[in-house]
């Protein structure tokens, strides 16, 4: 156990951000010199339902740095909504997290392939054999990819209309990793599990006040450790109902920026969280937590 003073309290961290392993433009390694250049001290990747990135970081990783811990996303759904859970400081070589990255990337596959398919039906658009072949062949494909494949081949103006105009109407009933399973994947694995932007659900829904109490009562009772209270989009009221719920429910706190590179309008360390070290105790608490986890 270190001692108190010992401890690795950074100043600035961010905590969720995506790469090209799934759907970020930056490859891991840019990610990698952009966090240090932006002067971020304890940084994390959480790629969808992927962990590859996180692999390459420790392989190329060097002393100085900057922090990192493992990091992962995955998308998850039951009967009673989507979630979005993070998974930190995980085992990199722990079978049950690669088994929540392979069952998640067959439905997201499933998934590819049926809006594809959608997209020929009903409306006539048709790719190139090698232009599919290229979409399969990468390591997370989504929306954003199948956005671009129309805009290169003029079926859109923009990615954001091929999605919205398109792809959104593939009425595909897709499949999902449940959030017990997730939680308990990632606890398995030796990691934190954390509800991603929590108000925000699934990334397109608002969820606060006595309906967000009950959803995170729901997930602890599964495993669920941590909010990510310190979000990009978070409102300060927002922030502060997170803080207050973490409190109240004693959970961790953690930030985020989900920074995608081109793909979103968000900075890297865009997070609301000036100075960690000095943040609330659900925020230190999860600095604690993670020590022994941390590559520094």
């Amino acid at each position: 156990m270190q001692e108190k003073n010992s401890l690795f309290l950074p100043e600035r961290i961010d905590l969720h951000m995506h790469s090209t392993v799934s759907d970020g433009t930056d490859r891991p390694e840019e990610i990698l010199k952009l966090v240090k250049e932006a002067g971020i001290e304890l940084f994390s990747i959480t790629d969808h339902d992927a962990v590859k990135a996180c692999t390459s970081i420790r392989e190329k990783w060097k002393k100085g740095d900057p922090a990192f811990i493992t990091g992962a996303e995955f998308s998850c759904k039951d009967d009673q909504g989507k979630y979005h859970i993070l998974g930190y400081g995980y085992d990199l070589k722990a079978s049950s997290i690669h088994e929540l990255v392979r069952t998640a990337h067959g439905y997201r596959m499933d998934k590819v392939l049926a809006r594809l398919d959608f997209l020929k039906k009903e409306f006539g658009f048709v790719f190139p054999e090698k232009a599919i072949e290229k979409i399969l062949a990468l390591d997370n494909p989504g929306k954003p990819h199948i956005g671009n494949l129309m805009v290169k081949f003029g079926y859109s103006e923009s990615r954001d209309i091929a999605i919205t105009r398109y792809v959104n109407k593939c009425t595909y009933k897709s499949k999902y990793l449940k959030p017990e399973a997730a939680i308990k994947g990632i606890i398995d694995g030796g990691g934190i599990p954390v509800l991603a932007h929590p108000a925000f659900g699934n990334g397109e829904q608002m969820i606060v006040g006595k309906e967000m109490s009950r959803r995170l009562d729901r997930l602890k009772g599964f495993g669920l450790q941590g909010v990510e209270a310190y979000y990009s989009k978070n409102t300060i009221k927002l922030r502060e109902e997170m803080l207050a719920f973490a409190g109240e429910k004693d959970l961790l706190a953690t930030a985020g920026s989900d920074y995608h590179g081109k793909n979103k309008r968000v900075r890297l360390g865009d997070t609301g969280c000036k100075n960690a070290a000095q943040g609330p105790d659900s925020l230190r608490r999860f600095l604690e937590e993670i020590q022994d986890k941390i590559l520094m």
